[in-house]
């Protein structure tokens, strides 16, 4: 939109159906999204206007809630779904408290889609081979791109905690500090975009794939969750003698309640369980622990106020909203239900079959579409529709045929 149409207020309007547009551009039948296929209205959060600091031209980039005409939120809005966890947070007197910890790779341009990603050529000439993990000097070689990143982060206000070369080839870690969901949801969604934006201007590919290189560590959306009473601002999942409460218990038994059926959430394109069943550091289990990063669910060691669950499932191409929804949501459900959680595991332990998760898009899929669960929390229009697009997505993955079915299978009898 014009910055002249923008400031006098003019509505923007969008087809519903763009909401459940399926990553290959295509929609799913229009039963999902009213049949008319009618305009929802784009409202623009205030306080998420940002003039674009990567821009040559003066640009602006403002995210937007996608409300129904008739001024309610539209059941398809992933952003809209997070509010409504939110408030029901709210009613009972309490606002959740998370952080992401968002994992990428930065990679050489990609023009061939058949060939595997390279890191790129740093300063030193050379390219990165993997023994940099952790090193206060492994983003030496691309020290430009990074100083661009800093400064547009500032310029967006967007505070990070700590940035680090993680254990992949060229592959990176934000920490954004803790806050509020749903502005943890706009940052994280923003700062993707920024990464994206930033190595184009210098040549470079940013991809947030769960898995982009085999034999490597995927990347992950990690979640850090705590809840705090409104007003008091105090963590109630800390007593006054500092020892773990009831609710603690509950949001856990909450979250291991729903993320089997929410795998398909955290986890949304047939990439994800690349990084799933082949894990470094990615558990694809319902178990919880104190400090175990093999269990889906960690306690992080920390003071008791700042006790929190870390919810080790999505993956960076998980959509922040979403992910952040439904696991609020589960812990809610838990803690409305009284739920109890399992024993937690410690060390080297085998998952219970009943702690297990998909490990397909298409297992998890049929699991979300029996889950009455994820019907109650979200409602029937958007796990409907989310369903119906990602099954597009998943018949698109069948329609071809893999370089590894053509090396290994063309020579068999």
């Amino acid at each position: 939109m014009t910055a002249e149409g923008f400031l006098e207020g003019r509505r923007l309007q969008m087809a519903r159906g763009v909401l459940l547009q399926c990553i290959m551009g295509g929609y799913p039948a229009a039963k999902f999204y009213g049949s008319d296929d009618g305009d929802l209205a784009l409202v623009a959060e205030p306080s998420m206007i940002h003039p674009l600091p990567w821009s040559d031209e003066p640009r602006a980039w403002a995210i937007c809630d996608a409300d129904e005409l008739t001024g309610e939120s539209s059941n398809l809005s992933t952003r809209g779904q997070l509010k409504k966890v939110i408030a029901r947070y709210a009613a009972l007197g309490l606002a959740p408290v998370v952080a992401t910890e968002l994992e990428f790779f930065v990679f050489a341009p990609n023009t061939d889609p058949n060939q595997p990603f390279r890191p790129p050529v740093g300063l030193d000439g050379r390219r990165e081979d993997g023994q940099s993990a952790f090193s206060v000097s492994s983003n030496n070689g691309l020290r430009p791109f990074f100083n661009e990143v800093y400064k547009c982060m500032a310029a967006l206000g967007l505070p990070r905690d700590t940035f680090m070369h993680e254990m992949g080839v060229s592959q990176f870690e934000i920490n954004l500090l803790h806050g509020d969901p749903l502005l943890l949801a706009d940052q994280t969604f923003l700062f993707k975009h920024l990464l994206k934006e930033v190595a184009l201007k210098h040549g470079l590919t940013v991809v947030c794939m769960a898995k982009p290189l085999a034999h490597t560590p995927g990347s992950s959306m990690h979640i850090h969750q705590s809840i705090v009473e409104i007003g008091s601002g105090k963590n109630v999942f800390s007593d006054e003698k500092g020892q773990p409460t009831a609710m603690f218990r509950h949001f856990i038994g909450g979250q291991q309640a729903g993320m089997a059926e929410f795998t398909a959430l955290f986890a949304p394109n047939v990439n994800s369980y690349q990084r799933l069943c082949h894990p470094f550091a990615s558990p694809n289990n319902a178990c919880w622990s104190h400090d175990n990063r093999a269990a889906g669910l960690r306690i992080p060691a920390s003071s008791p106020v700042a006790r929190r669950v870390e919810n080790r499932l999505p993956g960076a191409d998980a959509n922040p909203y979403l992910a952040i929804a439904a696991s609020l949501a589960a812990g809610l459900h838990g803690i409305e239900h009284e739920l109890d959680p399992t024993e937690a595991i410690q060390g080297e332990f085998e998952v219970p079959d009943n702690l297990s998760l998909p490990c397909t898009l298409h297992a998890a899929l049929e699991r979300l579409k029996r889950s009455q669960l994820a019907m109650e929390l979200f409602g029937k229009e958007f796990i409907e529709g989310y369903i119906a697009s990602k099954t597009m997505e998943l018949t698109s993955f069948f329609d071809e045929i893999t370089p590894w079915e053509r090396r290994v299978l063309a020579a068999q009898a």
